[in-house]
C-alpha cells in the first residue's frame, strides 16, 4: 500500500517552458519530496517525469490530467488567455517595427516560484476570508462548541434514519484515514494520513501522523465529506501523499514512519463512500402527492405536493397554495404524511381540495414509500370513545396532558382530544396510533416523576386521577393496550444533537437530552429556557447526528444569545396573562436568531384556549373551519410537527405502586425493572392486575 512512497530530496532543475519565457523560470526548493506511485515517478513541480506546470498561470499538477496534447495549459481558459496574450505581443512587435517570432512570448510572464508564492498567499487569504465569514454569517462552529465546554455527542447508530445510521460500523477512535493536506504551500491539493481523536456524531476531530501529541493543528471535518477517504486510495487513485510542512524536516524516510505507525490500524471500508452516497439517495421526489395534516385543523388532512427534499426532509406545499407558500415541513418518515386515499380508509376526515384534477407532473407517491405501522388486533379487547390517558400536547410538547380517546379508527389509529382545551367541534382532536410513543396509560407521569398538565380550569389540585376519573363518569384506558417495547437506542443523558424545533418544524437546533425515560427523551434546544423543551421518541426522524445539517446542506440554528431569550421572554409573560397559573397552556415560540434564514417558511401553533390551530390563533366562538389568508399564516409561525416513527411504544420502569383508587377501583402494582433514568435496555414492564 505504501510502496509508493520515498521520501528523497527531487532534482530541482526545471526543464519546461524554457523557449516560451524571457526570463528563466528560478529553481524549486530541494526539500520538495518524490512521489512514486506504482512505479511511476512524479516529481514537483515539472519535468518529463509525471508533472507538468501550466505555462499561462504557474499551476502544477499531474501531467496527464493537463490540456491539449502538449499539455502546456491546466484547462481552456489559460489556453484561450495564453493565445490572447501571444496576439497582443505579435502586434506589439510588429508596431515597433520588429519581425513576428515563430512563437510568440506571454507577456509579463513571472517566475514559477513567484507564481507559486503568490498563489499560496491567496490561498491564505482565501481561507482567512473564509473563517471570518463564518463566525459573522453561521456564528457557530460544532468542533469549538464541543471542545470548549468538554460535551459528549450522540453516535451516529442512534439514528437509524440518517444516513450511515445503520450501517456506521466501528469507526471510533484511532481510526485513520487519507484526508487533504492544509499544511502545505503547494498549489495542487495534496494528501495525509490522519488519525481521528474524537468522534461528535458525523464530525471527527483529526490529527496528522507525525504530529504525536502536538495538538496544534488538530482540525475538525465531516467524516462523510467527499474529501474523506480510506488508507490507500491516494496510491490507488494516483494520488500524492504529502507530509505536513510543520513535520516534514522530522522523519527522513517517511514510508518506513507510515508503514511503523498504520500496521494493524483500522481505515474506513473501501466502499465508504458509496454508502455514504446511497445512504442518502432518498425514494420521494417533487411533484409526488401525498396526504399530511392540515396545520390550521389538527383533526383532517389535506393534499399536498412534495416541493423539495433535503436530506429526506420534505416541503410539502399544499394543493391548493396559488403562491406556492402555504407550506409544511416533515420528515419522509413522518407519521403526519399518508398515501393518497388513506384517509378515506380509515375513516379520517379530509378536506377535499378544490382542484379537480391532478396538475401536469404531479402524481401520488407509491403506498410502500411511507412509514409503516405495527399491526394490532382490534377483534378483542380496545380502545373506546371516552377513555381517558396521558398525551404529549402535539400543540405544546413540553407537557404531558390530561386526554380522550374521541373516536376510534380503522387500522389501529385513534383521534385523541385534550382535556379542558377542545374546541368545540372537535377541530383539534388528532390522531395517533395506538402503538405511538406519545400516548401513555393512566398514571405514567406519577410513576415516572413526571409533571402532569390537567386539564384547563380544573380546580381541585394536586391533579388525582381516581378523583378525575369519578367526577368524570370515565374509565382509564386498560394498561396492557399500550405498547411497552424499549429498543436498545443507545443515548445518554447529556448528549449533544441537531433537533428539528417541532413547533417550528423548519428549524433543526442545536440540542441536549437531559431525560431519559426508558424510550422518551427530554429534548432541551441550547440557549432556550427549560420551557422550550420537547419530549420525543428515541426512534424520532426529527432528531439528526452532529453533522447532519453540514452534510446534508440544511441550516443549523445556533444556541440563542441573551439578548434573543430575553425580548422573547417579555413577549412570552405579555401573552400568558389570562392563562391559568396552574395550566401551562401552549408556550410562546421563540424567534429565530438574527441573521438566520429558514430553509422554509410554514405556520406554528399555540394552545391554551377553547379553540387552537396550527397556525397559532385562539379563539373563543371560532367559526368551523376558518382559514387564515395566505400572507397571515406567513407571518405567524411555522407548523408543528410531530414527526416522530410509530414504532412498539415506550417502556415503563417503576419501584413504587399505583394506589388502590387510580384506575377506576381495580389493584394494579408494578413490577421493578430498570432506573427510569438511564433504561435503555430491551427488557418490558408490566403492569400487572392482580386478582
Amino acid at each position: 500500500m505504501f510502496d509508493g512512497y520515498d521520501s528523497c530530496s527531487e532534482d530541482t532543475s526545471s526543464s519546461s517552458s524554457s523557449e516560451e519565457s524571457e526570463e528563466e523560470v528560478a529553481p524549486l526548493p530541494s526539500n520538495l519530496p518524490i512521489i512514486k506511485n506504482n512505479g511511476q515517478v512524479y516529481t514537483y513541480p515539472d519535468g518529463k517525469s509525471g508533472m507538468a506546470t501550466c505555462e499561462m498561470c504557474g499551476m502544477v499538477g499531474v501531467r496527464d490530467a493537463f490540456y491539449s496534447k502538449t499539455k502546456r495549459f491546466c484547462s481552456v481558459s489559460c489556453s484561450r488567455s495564453y493565445s490572447s496574450n501571444s496576439k497582443k505581443a505579435s502586434i506589439l512587435a510588429r508596431l515597433q517595427g520588429k519581425p513576428p517570432t515563430k512563437k510568440a512570448k506571454v507577456l509579463q510572464k513571472q517566475p514559477l516560484v513567484a507564481k507559486l508564492a503568490a498563489y499560496a498567499q491567496y490561498q491564505a487569504t482565501l481561507q482567512n476570508q473564509a473563517k471570518t465569514k463564518a463566525v459573522s454569517v453561521e456564528g457557530f462552529s460544532w468542533g469549538n462548541y464541543i471542545n470548549s465546554n468538554s460535551f459528549i455527542a450522540a453516535p451516529v447508530a442512534c439514528f437509524k434514519h440518517a444516513p450511515m445510521g445503520t450501517c456506521w460500523g466501528d469507526i471510533s477512535e484511532n481510526v485513520r484515514i487519507e484526508v487533504p493536506n492544509t499544511d502545505c504551500s503547494l498549489p495542487t491539493k495534496v494528501f495525509w494520513i490522519a488519525g481521528i481523536i474524537k468522534l461528535a456524531g458525523y464530525n471527527a476531530l483529526l490529527r496528522y501522523e507525525g504530529f504525536e501529541n502536538d495538538s496544534s493543528l488538530d482540525f475538525w471535518c465531516n467524516i462523510c465529506g467527499s474529501d474523506i477517504h480510506p488508507v490507500g486510495w491516494c496510491a490507488a487513485s494516483g494520488k500524492p501523499l504529502v507530509p505536513p510542512r510543520t513535520v516534514q524536516h522530522k522523519y527522513t524516510n517517511w514510508k518506513a514512519f507510515l508503514v511503523k505507525r498504520l500496521t494493524g490500524a483500522k481505515t474506513l471500508p473501501p466502499d465508504f463512500s458509496q454508502k455514504v452516497s446511497e445512504s442518502m439517495q432518498y425514494p420521494f421526489k417533487p411533484c409526488m402527492r401525498v396526504e399530511v395534516v392540515d396545520k390550521r385543523h389538527l383533526c383532517r388532512t389535506r393534499v399536498a405536493v412534495v416541493e423539495s427534499v433535503i436530506g429526506g426532509r420534505l416541503r410539502l406545499v399544499y394543493e391548493e397554495s396559488e403562491d406556492r407558500t402555504d407550506d409544511f415541513w416533515c420528515h419522509m418518515h413522518s407519521p403526519l404524511i399518508h398515501h393518497i386515499g388513506w384517509s378515506r380508509s380509515i375513516g379520517h376526515r379530509f378536506k377535499r381540495s378544490d382542484i379537480t384534477k391532478k396538475q401536469d407532473g404531479h402524481f401520488d407517491t407509491p403506498p410502500h414509500l411511507f412509514a409503516k405501522v405495527k399491526e394490532v388486533d382490534q377483534s378483542g379487547e380496545w380502545f373506546k370513545e371516552g377513555m381517558k390517558l396521558e398525551a404529549i400536547d402535539p400543540l405544546n410538547l413540553s407537557t404531558i396532558c390530561v386526554a380522550t380517546i374521541r373516536k376510534v379508527l380503522a387500522d389501529g389509529f385513534l383521534m385523541i382530544g385534550i382535556d379542558g382545551s377542545e374546541a368545540a367541534d372537535g377541530s383539534d382532536w388528532f390522531c395517533y396510533h395506538a402503538t405511538s410513543p406519545s400516548i401513555f396509560p393512566v398514571g405514567f407521569c406519577e410513576i415516572n416523576m413526571i409533571e402532569l398538565t390537567p386539564p384547563r380550569g380544573y380546580t381541585k389540585l394536586p391533579f388525582k386521577w381516581f378523583d378525575y376519573l369519578r367526577e368524570t363518569g370515565s374509565i382509564a384506558a386498560p394498561v396492557k393496550l399500550f405498547n411497552k417495547d424499549v429498543p436498545n437506542h443507545g443515548f445518554r443523558v447529556g448528549m449533544k444533537l441537531e433537533a428539528v424545533d417541532l413547533m417550528e418544524p423548519r428549524l433543526i437546533c442545536v440540542a441536549t437530552v437531559t431525560r431519559i425515560i426508558h424510550r422518551l427523551l427530554r429534548i432541551h434546544f441550547d440557549g432556550w429556557e427549560e420551557e422550550y423543551d420537547q419530549w420525543v421518541d428515541c426512534e424520532s426522524p426529527d432528531l439528526y447526528p452532529v453533522g447532519w445539517c453540514q452534510l446534508t446542506g440544511y441550516q443549523l440554528q445556533p444556541p440563542a444569545s441573551q439578548s434573543s431569550r430575553e425580548s422573547q421572554s417579555a413577549s412570552s409573560k405579555q401573552k400568558k396573562k389570562a392563562k391559568s397559573q396552574q395550566y401551562k397552556g401552549h408556550k410562546k415560540k421563540r424567534k429565530m436568531p438574527v441573521g438566520k434564514k429558514p430553509v422554509s417558511l410554514s405556520s406554528l401553533p399555540m394552545t391554551g384556549g377553547v379553540r387552537r390551530s396550527f397556525s397559532g390563533d385562539e379563539e373563543l366562538t371560532p367559526p368551523p373551519y376558518r382559514t387564515l389568508p395566505a400572507q397571515t399564516a406567513l407571518e405567524a409561525f411555522p407548523p408543528p410537527s410531530t414527526s416522530r416513527e410509530f414504532r412498539p411504544s415506550l417502556k415503563t420502569v417503576t419501584t413504587s405502586q399505583l394506589k388502590e383508587e387510580l384506575l377506576d377501583g381495580e389493584d394494579y402494582s408494578f413490577l421493578q425493572g430498570a432506573s427510569d433514568q438511564e433504561s435503555n435496555g430491551s427488557a418490558t414492564f408490566y403492569i400487572k392486575q392482580e386478582p
